[in-house]
């Protein structure tokens, strides 16, 4: 495990933008290609140099049988393979475990890491069935089905955050402490401090929005799109979702689209390709977990212990933590079985704020994990999420 590195500014992140925004006409995976050819170009990474390529996604897009080598052929490294990984909200840690794995083994020396997703106009699906009445088949449509029924447990994901929210007594007025702490600290990435911003150390700023034959630009983006001002006063204003429940619109992160990129490599060449050698980034443990059925916020708890095991460290040891919160009583859970300050995490944001194109929202929310601990001199870093089917991954890194 401790043989896998990241080259210090060696990834990328577009801005999000909430669904059927800015981003919502292009094909997730040409998008991806498109960015990640410029951001491997800017940041002088040779193409010949990467032998193997991760691809991470959730939602279909036309041509995606053909995965991560129609990718990378479109970014221009043809001769790089490698596998297509879905695991839902985990998909990124998975993309990294996969990635880090093969270098650990020696498999692979430099690893090219994609994580996209376009939740915006997900596909409508016909499954065919001879055996239905008249030979008729189903119907699904990829997105909005999958919100509103996990098929295993037979209820939609707000379903197991109010689960949670009973068992911890964590009530609306709780929820929305945690919501507004979050839009502040998100509100922190985007001031300018010594002529840039946090987002501005990984983000593709400004982004050039093309059409969807790359011949023009339609848009600019200077930043994520569809963030909704946050106040105590409008907070209290909301109303639960579900009648009796205590979660509200606020409380919980909204689709987005966009993708992500990260090189994954030895130490060598993590050195090589780093724009400050005098940084060194290692992975140090993957965890994974699966709980009761419908009870999903609880999972990233053993999945974070787990973690933390693999890395041979406590929780005291972790200076900087960031989460995929899909719901604010995910860290308000998450710190109080690991005896955190809920309101202490996720500086400069989360997925709560800047939403959620599933696929890379993993990897962006550890490329700030990334920047965070640069900023604090160093120290162990901690990123955990959960996924659909009440399952949760979590990545620990270190920074020196």
């Amino acid at each position: 495990m401790h043989a896998a590195y990241i080259p210090y500014g060696a990834y990328w992140c577009t801005p999000f933008a909430r669904w059927q925004g800015s981003l919502s006409h292009l094909h997730s995976l040409e998008f991806a290609a498109h960015v990640a050819k410029k951001a491997l170009a800017d940041r002088r990474i040779p193409l010949a140099d990467v032998d193997f390529g991760v691809l991470g996604m959730s939602i279909p897009q036309r041509g995606c049988f053909y995965g991560l080598p129609w990718v990378t052929g479109m970014i221009g490294a043809t001769h790089v393979a490698g596998p297509t990984v879905a695991q839902a909200c985990a998909t990124s840690a998975r993309v990294m475990a996969t990635a880090v794995r093969e270098v650990a083994q020696g498999d692979a020396k430099c690893v090219l890491t994609l994580t996209t997703d376009r939740i915006s106009n997900g596909p409508h699906i016909y499954y065919p069935n001879p055996m239905g009445p008249g030979g008729t088949g189903e119907t699904e449509d990829w997105v909005m089905a999958n919100f509103n029924r996990d098929p295993y447990a037979g209820c939609d994901m707000t379903h197991t955050a109010e689960n949670c929210a009973k068992k911890w007594n964590i009530s609306t007025a709780e929820q929305h402490d945690v919501v507004l702490r979050r839009y502040q600290q998100y509100l922190e990435a985007t001031q300018v401090k010594d002529g840039s911003s946090f987002h501005q150390r990984y983000m593709v700023l400004p982004l050039e929005v093309p059409d969807q034959r790359y011949r023009k630009t339609v848009t600019t983006l200077t930043g994520d799109e569809g963030i909704h001002p946050t106040t105590a006063e409008g907070l209290k204003k909301l109303k639960p979702v579900k009648e009796g429940g205590t979660v509200t619109f606020a409380g919980q992160t909204h689709p987005a689209d966009g993708n992500a990129g990260m090189i994954i490599t030895t130490a060598d060449k993590a050195r090589e390709l780093s724009t400050d050698k005098n940084v060194k980034i290692s992975f140090r443990g993957f965890g994974q977990a699966r709980v009761d059925m419908a009870w999903m916020p609880y999972a990233p708890v053993p999945a974070a212990q787990r973690a933390l095991q693999a890395a041979g460290i406590g929780i005291k040891d972790v200076a900087a933590i960031k989460s995929h919160n899909p719901f604010a009583l995910n860290d308000i859970i998450f710190g109080r079985e690991l005896n955190v300050d809920a309101m202490g995490i996720n500086n400069y944001g989360c997925s709560l704020i800047w939403g959620h194109p599933q696929g890379p929202t993993g990897m962006r929310l550890v490329i700030e994990l990334i920047e965070e601990l640069v900023l604090k001199g160093g120290g162990h870093g901690l990123f955990h999420g959960c996924a659909a089917g009440d399952s949760a991954m979590a990545v620990i890194i270190k920074v020196e």
